[in-house]
């Protein structure tokens, strides 16, 4: 790979619950100066596949707490608790803060739950968008994490379509011909993350492709991303 094009969709607008994110991903790329090519990545903030899919609840109010019920209801597992910040795991696996419940970019005394089932999700769009514009191409839902180890967010993918999410080098050799043991490349992770820096968090372009990036064909999904709770050092 000697280079990495990142470029955000602009033009999407706001999505409703029982819009077609894919028409409105597909509509706004029409009317750009950009097309899709064979090999790009989309990566589509879950934001507005839970939108689009229902997964939005509206408050009893705009308070800060007026959601925690709806962490309780989303998690699989309380791990960690401090004070009003909870780390949950996820029906899907997920193991991040708050079960995934999100209040930025809601609206008003609202919060968005994340997608039932994000592989689907992505799956259905990267289907829509390859026979719309005849390109083969791999579709990510991202989310923002925390990490451990580490300070800040990054985007991150949740769900996964067309390709490996794991780039797995184990087996290979080094430029000085050591064999890697451990090395798993989060292909789709890193793509997330790339993308989010045009797609940002107040741009209102909530798509983003990713192109010249080496990515293997697969069905997976996201699983092998996520670690099992016997290798989780922090469980």
């Amino acid at each position: 790979m000697a280079e990495l094009t990142v470029f955000a969709i602009e033009g999407i607008g706001e999505i409703e619950p029982g819009m077609d994110v894919a028409a409105a991903i597909g509509d706004a790329i029409a009317a750009g100066t950009r097309r899709l090519v064979d090999g790009d990545v989309l990566a589509v903030t879950h934001k507005i596949v839970s939108k689009a899919e229902g997964r939005v609840v509206d408050l009893a109010d705009d308070g800060p707490d007026s959601h925690r019920y709806l962490v309780e209801q989303e998690a699989a597992s309380v791990i960690r608790r401090r004070d009003q910040l909870v780390i949950a795991e996820t029906r899907h696996g997920f193991v991040c803060a708050n079960a995934g419940v999100d209040r930025s970019n809601a609206g008003v005394a609202r919060a968005v739950l994340l997608p039932i089932d994000p592989d689907r999700s992505a799956n259905r769009i990267r289907l829509r968008l390859a026979e719309r514009f005849r390109v083969t191409l791999a579709v990510i839902v991202t989310d923002t994490f925390g990490r451990a180890w580490r300070r800040g967010l990054t985007d991150v993918a949740i769900g996964v379509a067309g390709m490996a999410p794991i780039d797995d080098l184990r087996g290979q050799t080094d430029d000085f011909g050591k064999e890697l043991e451990v090395t798993e490349v989060a292909t789709a992770d890193e793509i997330a993350a790339a993308a989010d820096l045009v797609i940002g968090k107040s741009s209102r372009n909530p798509a983003a492709v990713v192109r010249g990036v080496s990515w293997t064909p697969a069905s997976t999904g996201v699983s092998p991303l996520i670690r099992p709770a016997g290798e989780d050092l922090f469980r």
